[in-house]
């Protein structure tokens, strides 16, 4: 227990007077069956209590010339525990996404609502005894955060993107909410929380700020990893996996209670991305949950942010241009998710550096090459705590380094430069043991992990996205080429598939017609109305994860204006823009359309293209004015159930530049856009005849 600290850990014991069955009758409930009648202590009740032992540390100077929130404060946090002659202490925000309740053992209370954000408080613990311990006073909130994976397929997907924007703004208002404090220790591990919390601490501009990642999962020692996992109901229906398989691999997958899912996607590829920025500390990135260097990383951030805070190093100091470009370099070596050209945008515009867009996203991926043998990418598919064994984003950064492609004058958390924690990391005990470790315990060597450039070049990686052009999304659209199957890509680096349409107006159907038998090899999946007007952006993963794991999967393509899992593999474009709701050519395509879609590995060049019907072919022109002249799909609508806050969202965004701006809240634009609107209506209602 941290010095100064209060009462223990609560347990759950069993209630004495718990009953052991409920009835009640069938009208209802009274208040009698709810209330338990056998308990007398209820009845002793305190009417008051002495308070605290001791005095507050009041000076004169604090009770004239301070706010009465100051002083009201100490009040607060000596009736909480702390001794109060220590609260005059310099004071640390911890700040994290802990869901769920658990015994001192571990075992559950209550559920959280993904492993991910199970075990934080822990890690927060552990950091607030360091801070305790070096004179701070540790303060704790939290903002806990949804799964992807549980709301797959669900009504509950309508708010996960939008969810990351709103959890931003109470992590910021929070933080704000403590205005005497202004260093910040954020734990954070999966899809959206831990982007929103890097967006969070990134508007903080003047304060001290560092990321803890919260780390990974264990893979089963035999099963299916967490993204597999997602893909036993449609290998079930197309008879490729038995009943018994099914329920057996579906309770494996999470072999340990905590952290991030085993693969890169967006968990995973935003924890690499905090220590690209310089945000985290190096290799605290895809540790193991709940094992004792796990618990280190959260001591020496606590560490890190104090010493930053004598030193005056603040956000602004470390989130530049500069670290923006250094974690899109980093991203594209290892082959990261797609959902952080959503993400990293958000944050740089959060820190107010420049927001990176497709063009910057091309040339980069068109510079570095992906390094990193992980699911779900491959060649060989790695869980990643074998990538963080390996040397995880720091020996990532040193083939970077070799290949000039990394600013490695920025400064990061360590209070150094990039550049000086890389010559650390070089020579290291820490680097030489860990990779001796993984050697040692699955006979893995590390640079089969982790490759240098001509290893990689040898093995066939290809870098990571391509930007898709053409009459069915000329705003653009994204490809993570680097997963598309090999088998598929002809010698020259090209994929190539002419197919006809299958048409869907919501991802749930597209399902359907997986499991039901309707989609045959060859086809191309159109799944519209998925943007954020539709579904608030919904991630298909059910789909693309269904096409890579059942066998006839790989030849089948998806076009979609919904987004992607970071473990999404295949033939499949999202982010199609315009999205099909505000106009776009992709609601216009019906089923048996002719489409062609390009895309070029090599080069990180595509295009997608309606090139007629399925008698008569025309070029890409003439099929761009056959879609202008064609009115939507009918049945082309948004979502039934999409809530009231997510169409808030999806307009906000839209005002603030679309999802190629990162679907964030750009106050000014907003502002402007609603200044016009008021302007419009005001002077269509002055030229309205009178009634």
């Amino acid at each position: 227990m941290s010095a100064g600290s209060g009462a223990g850990h609560v347990t759950s014991e069993p209630s004495p007077y718990r009953p052991a069955t409920l009835q009640f009758e069938e009208n209802g409930m009274s208040m009698d069956e709810l209330i338990d009648q056998s308990r007398d202590d209820i009845y002793n009740v305190k009417t008051h209590a002495p308070g605290p032992e001791g005095v507050l540390p009041l000076t004169s100077e604090l009770l004239r010339d301070h706010p009465s929130g100051d002083v009201f404060a100490m009040t607060l946090n000596a009736g909480m525990g702390w001794k109060p002659e220590e609260l005059t202490r310099r004071e640390v925000l911890l700040i994290g996404t802990t869901g769920g309740i658990r015994n001192p053992d571990g075992s559950p209370i209550a559920l959280g609502l993904h492993t991910g954000h199970y075990e934080i408080q822990e890690l927060m613990a552990e950091a607030a005894g360091v801070i305790a311990e070096a004179g701070r006073l540790p303060h704790a909130a939290f903002v806990s955060d949804p799964c992807d994976g549980r709301t797959e397929g669900t009504t509950g997907m309508f708010d996960s993107l939008p969810y990351r924007n709103d959890s931003a703004i109470v992590f910021r208002r929070l933080i704000r909410s403590l205005p005497t404090c202004n260093v910040v220790v954020g734990v954070a591990s999966c899809d959206k929380g831990l982007p929103a919390l890097m967006m969070a601490l990134a508007a903080m501009r003047d304060h001290t700020t560092i990321v803890v990642p919260g780390g990974s999962a264990l893979p089963p020692t035999k099963g299916d990893d967490a993204g597999k996992v997602q893909t036993i109901g449609a290998r079930f229906a197309n008879n490729e996996l038995s009943l018994e398989d099914a329920a057996w691999l579906g309770c494996k997958a999470c072999a340990s209670p905590g952290g991030g899912c085993q693969f890169l996607g967006t968990a995973g590829t935003s924890q690499v991305v905090a220590e690209a920025l310089g945000m985290a500390l190096p290799h605290s990135a895809l540790a193991p949950s709940g094992q004792p260097g796990w618990f280190d990383h959260a001591r020496a951030a606590a560490r890190a942010a104090i010493a930053l805070d004598a030193k005056g190093v603040r956000t602004k100091d470390i989130l530049t241009d500069k670290a923006i470009e250094n974690a899109m370099v980093v991203h594209a070596a290892f082959g990261g998710s797609t959902n952080l050209l959503l993400h990293l945008p958000a944050i740089a515009h959060a820190a107010g550096c420049k927001t990176p867009d497709v063009t910057d996203w091309t040339r980069i991926n068109r510079r570095v090459p992906r390094l990193v043998s992980v699911i779900p990418n491959g060649p060989v598919y790695h869980p990643t705590v074998r990538a963080f064994l390996a040397g995880g984003a720091p020996e990532v950064m040193l083939h970077l380094r070799t290949l000039g492609l990394l600013h490695l004058d920025a400064l990061t958390v360590t209070g150094r430069t990039l550049g000086e924690n890389l010559d650390w990391w070089e020579a290291s005990e820490r680097r030489r043991r860990f990779r001796e470790q993984l050697l040692a315990r699955d006979r893995v060597e590390p640079d089969d992990v982790i490759m240098s450039p001509a290893q990689a070049k040898a093995r066939g990686l290809t870098s990571t996205i391509t930007f898709p052009v053409g009459n069915i999304a000329p705003e653009g659209s994204v490809i993570k080429s680097t997963a598309i199957d090999p088998s598929k890509i002809d010698a020259d680096g090209v994929f190539h598939h002419k197919g006809q349409a299958k048409v869907f107006t919501s991802e749930n159907a597209a399902i359907r017609a997986i499991k039901g038998g309707d989609i045959a090899p060859g086809d191309i999946m159109v799944v519209m109305g998925g943007g954020p007007s539709g579904t608030g952006m919904e991630e298909a993963y059910q789909l693309t994860a269904a096409l890579k794991h059942v066998s006839w999967g790989k030849h089948v393509s998806l076009i979609t204006d919904a987004r992607f899992s970071g473990v999404s593999t295949g033939a499949c474009i999202g982010h199609v823009g315009p999205e099909a709701l505000a106009g776009g050519p992709l609601g216009k395509l019906r089923d048996g359309d002719l489409i062609e879609i390009v895309v070029d590995c090599v080069k990180l060049e595509g295009s997608v293209n309606f090139l007629g019907g399925p008698e008569t072919e025309v070029s890409p022109g003439k099929g761009a004015a056959i879609l202008a002249a064609r009115p939507p799909h009918p049945e082309l609508s948004p979502a039934g159930k999409l809530p009231e806050d997510t169409r808030l969202w999806a307009a906000l965004q839209a005002a603030s530049g679309g999802t190629w701006r990162g679907c964030v809240f750009d106050t000014d634009r907003i502002v402007e856009v609603l200044a016009a609107g008021r302007k419009a209506l005001e002077a269509r209602a002055a030229s309205e005849p009178a009634v």
